[in-house]
């Protein structure tokens, strides 16, 4: 990478950081087209992809992340990141067990805080109660001060345990940590309208409609919105 390709690579770091998201990712297409390999940008580039959604965005987040995985700023850091991103894709494109698997992979060869709150997510998802109880159990373990984790525990005792009472405790303790968070505002917002606490729920929904909305969260704008109309 030249001298010009790294400074275009900052700058586009900077709009990115700075909240100009759209300028941010026409230039990252630019540096992507220009045949420019560096994880630096292409990591937060493929962010930016799964985030907006559709098939050929998903591809194309597998494709920049494959030539991203020679890149010669590749770090162990940003490689965990790399798996992470690659496995929602798959997710999102239909292949559930292809992430599941290749987010199990990046666990055993080195357990963190992103994988742990990506794969307990998505033995939710595909229903697998057994391995979402024991492995989101260990996630605790690792670090029990994560809300993701605390709401991924939450959403398996509400969704699949059929638990509400156990749940409301994770989501809770999540709320507790990080009152920001899209999933557990929607949760506990559920709880509020079945105790009549409509204006308590309409807030919460709000504040999970203002998020930043990731591939990985169970509630839809869609969603909270016709939520919202309902109890309004």
């Amino acid at each position: 990478m030249g001298f010009f390709d790294g400074f275009k690579v900052k700058a586009a770091l900077m709009k990115h950081q700075k909240g100009k998201k759209d300028e941010a990712l026409a230039e990252y297409t630019e540096l992507y087209q220009n045949g420019v390999v560096s994880a630096a940008y292409m990591l937060p580039y493929s962010v930016l992809l799964l985030k907006m959604g559709g098939e050929d965005n998903y591809l194309l987040v597998k494709e920049v992340l494959k030539k991203a995985e020679k890149a010669p700023d590749m770090t162990p850091d940003r490689k965990q990141q790399l798996f992470v991103n690659y496995a929602v894709a798959n997710y999102k494109l239909g292949e559930i067990d292809k992430a599941i698997n290749l987010l199990e992979a990046s666990h055993k060869k080195a357990p963190c805080g992103m994988t742990y709150q990506a794969l307990g997510f998505l033995y939710i998802e595909k229903g697998d109660q057994e391995k979402a109880l024991e492995y989101n159990q260990e996630a605790l373990e690792y670090d029990d001060e994560d809300p993701v984790v605390l709401d991924n525990l939450g959403q398996l005792y509400y969704r699949l345990m059929n638990d509400k009472e156990k749940a409301r405790e994770y989501f809770d303790k999540a709320y507790e940590l990080k009152d920001t968070q899209i999933d557990t505002n929607y949760f506990l917002a559920l709880y509020d309208i079945e105790d009549g606490k409509k204006e308590e729920a309409v807030k919460k929904l709000n504040t999970a409609l203002e998020g930043n909305f990731s591939p990985l969260n169970h509630a839809t704008p869609d969603g909270i919105r016709k939520l919202l109309a309902e109890i309004k």
